[in-house]
């Protein structure tokens, strides 16, 4: 017997898998990575997350960040324009103390 899975997809989910999916080629990793950026997004709701992704020089940058209101409150100054315009989630690393992106295809391993 053949088992099926039903996963709901936000309309944003959806987009950012449209995205990546452009970008390496595979509607598959497209899903896949845009699943794991919807989780990411919410542990650092809540949270600090920890997470691993490719940097564009190709070095791969392990980050601990967040976007829990509480802690980045003071912090967001904001020009109006979202990152994810441009493919790209911004994050406050707690590491550094200072705001990051990564790119949505970039994404490796949501812990």
């Amino acid at each position: 017997m053949i088992q099926s899975t039903t996963i709901a997809l936000s309309d944003m989910t959806i987009t950012r898998a449209n995205v990546i999916a452009k970008k390496t080629g595979s509607l598959e990793i497209g899903i896949a990575k845009a699943i794991m950026i919807e989780q990411l997004k919410e542990k650092m709701a809540k949270g600090v997350a920890h997470f691993i992704f490719q940097k564009k020089d190709g070095t791969i940058r392990e980050m601990y960040a967040t976007t829990f209101k509480p802690l980045i409150d003071k912090h967001i100054v904001g020009t109006g324009v979202s990152r994810e315009r441009y493919g790209t989630t911004a994050v406050f690393c707690v590491e550094s103390g200072a705001w990051r992106s990564f790119r949505w295809e970039s994404i490796i391993n949501v812990f």
